[in-house]
């Protein structure tokens, strides 16, 4: 995976904090990385987005915008609120594979869910990644409700021909309820995909120092994660 789509079941769930946990992982094994937000939504020219988030939590990473746009909306409705050209599919294909030529890892961050319009032709994240044949992770929540959410989009992504190597969940409780709890065993089935991350609650706290030395262990190898990562019984 040399390119590396990142979605989630809907918004606020932490695609962020665990792009930077990926990200992280990638650094301390000596890889180069890139992080991609296609379409900044929700912040002014000179707020920080997710994009620097990411390289303050993680350490050395390119990032890249290709578009901020105030509102914190969807991305078409933001563009055209703002009366900027949006985002298309083809633009963020281009930008991830010329990041790809010089990176050893380049991490695309979507807004909000899969299917979340970039223009007014309905595009989404799933037209930029299927452009690529690149395979999308997807950042679901831990309790009730998920497995849903986590069913709707892996058969969008199936709908789409896309491949994903699994779910994270990105924020997951330090004290989990029933649900939570069962869910681990669930999510799989769900998403007919393993369960490959647990980003603890409230990680995105920790200081960068912190945040770096547990990144690893909160991630499957398949993400660059280490051996010690563990679902709880």
């Amino acid at each position: 995976m040399s390119v590396l789509f990142v979605t989630g079941t809907g918004t606020e769930i932490g695609k962020t904090v665990t792009t930077a946990a990926i990200a992280a992982a990638a650094l301390a094994r000596g890889r180069s990385v890139a992080v991609l937000k296609p379409a900044q939504t929700g912040v002014t020219a000179h707020e920080s987005g997710d994009a620097a988030e990411v390289e303050r939590l993680a350490g050395p990473v390119t990032t890249a915008e290709l578009a901020r746009f105030p509102d914190p909306l969807a991305p078409s409705t933001a563009a055209l609120r703002a009366g900027l050209p949006p985002v298309l599919p083809q633009d963020i294909a281009e930008a991830a594979a010329k990041l790809d030529a010089s990176h050893d890892l380049v991490l695309v961050e979507g807004a909000g869910g899969l299917l979340v319009r970039f223009d007014a032709d309905g595009h989404t994240l799933a037209d930029a990644a299927r452009l690529m044949d690149a395979p999308v992770l997807v950042v679901v929540q831990a309790g009730l409700g998920t497995l849903n959410a986590t069913a709707l989009t892996a058969l969008a992504l199936r709908s789409y021909g896309l491949d994903s190597p699994g779910v994270v969940v990105g924020s997951w409780p330090a004290e989990p309820d029933l649900a939570s709890r069962c869910n681990l065993a669930d999510l799989p089935d769900a998403a007919g995909a393993p369960l490959l991350g647990l980003v603890p609650e409230g990680s995105g706290g920790l200081s960068p120092q912190d945040f770096r030395a547990a990144a690893p262990g909160w991630l499957a190898p398949v993400l660059g994660g280490s051996g010690a990562f563990r679902i709880p019984s």
